[in-house]
């Protein structure tokens, strides 16, 4: 098949690149990409171990010494995950579609506003911008806990307990991602916004056709970090939403081995739903890597 010769093909291309770049190196280069490769190897178990984790057996969770490797593998713990809200009137794909729904209104509105916040105080010198400035950055280290009365009566004021916009609006502001997107349009040369101007552009077109794609790789970092804490945030459903049916997949799964007498019902049901939890984080950070990686190593714009 076709599709099936252009799978070949690159591989053979990548293994001979990379067989000759091998031949070029010299010892120390040699020692350091093993190194690097175990270390890599090293650090992908805890993700190995989630995925067997998810499909053993009841039997094999409580195993002592317990086994890295799914030995007899069962998809017995989703079904039992599909069936565990059978005795109420929500299925767990209400969870599942309440956590759709609120990463992706945080995601893009976390990833917007970090950008509009970003952008006036690393090109607009206003009075006050240092001091708000370092006002984001004291909010950084500000622990959550602190907060959870204050968003309460803030969330409660507003009326939108038990609603989308309570799940939304107490995470919209990621004090990390004004930051990063702060330091990285820094790096863009006011010259090149100055000629934008003296070409006619208005603000808005500065900034959605010059600033945003420069800022693209920090954006796809802000949008990891975005996505990470509303994906597993399970705070706004235990402080602001009453309703079980607004309630979000990470609470669910918390309260599936919470205030049982044991530590053994449920829980591989439990496995298999931090499973579900995980691929997506997993999905994103693989398809954005390489954005992550030009951010970390852009020092200015080409």
């Amino acid at each position: 098949m076709t599709w099936l010769k252009r799978i070949r093909g690159s591989v053979e291309r990548s293994w001979s690149l990379y067989r000759s770049d091998f031949r070029s190196m010299d010892r120390t280069q040699i020692f350091l990409l093993i190194l690097l490769t175990l270390l890599a190897a090293f650090m992908l178990l805890p993700l190995v171990f989630i995925f067997n984790h998810a499909f053993k057996p009841l039997h094999e969770l409580f195993l002592f010494p317990p086994t890295f490797f799914v030995q007899q593998a069962t998809i017995q713990n989703f079904t039992d995950l599909l069936h565990a809200t059978q005795d109420t009137f929500l299925p767990v794909t209400r969870f599942i579609f309440n956590s759709i729904m609120v990463t992706v209104l945080s995601t893009v509105g976390m990833v917007i506003f970090g950008a509009l916040c970003a952008y006036p105080l690393s090109k607009h010198p206003f009075p006050g911008r240092k001091i708000v400035f370092g006002v984001i950055l004291l909010s950084i280290m500000i622990a959550v806990e602190t907060m959870g009365i204050p968003r309460y009566i803030v969330v409660k004021s507003l009326g939108i307990m038990n609603t989308y916009w309570g799940h939304v609006l107490p995470i919209l502001a990621l004090p990390v991602g004004v930051f990063l997107l702060k330091q990285f349009m820094d790096q863009v040369p006011n010259e090149l916004l100055e000629a934008a101007k003296l070409d006619g552009a208005s603000e808005w077109q500065i900034f959605i056709r010059i600033m945003i794609p420069i800022v693209t790789p920090a954006m796809a970092t802000i949008t990891i970090l975005s996505f990470q804490t509303a994906w597993t945030n399970s705070e706004t459903s235990a402080l602001f939403m009453q309703d079980d049916a607004m309630k979000t997949l990470p609470f669910y799964v918390e309260s599936l081995t919470s205030n049982l007498a044991n530590t053994v019902a449920r829980q591989g049901v439990a496995a298999a739903a931090s499973l579900i939890i995980f691929v997506p984080n997993l999905i994103i950070f693989l398809l954005s890597q390489r954005k992550v990686i030009q951010t970390m190593a852009h020092s200015g714009i080409k």
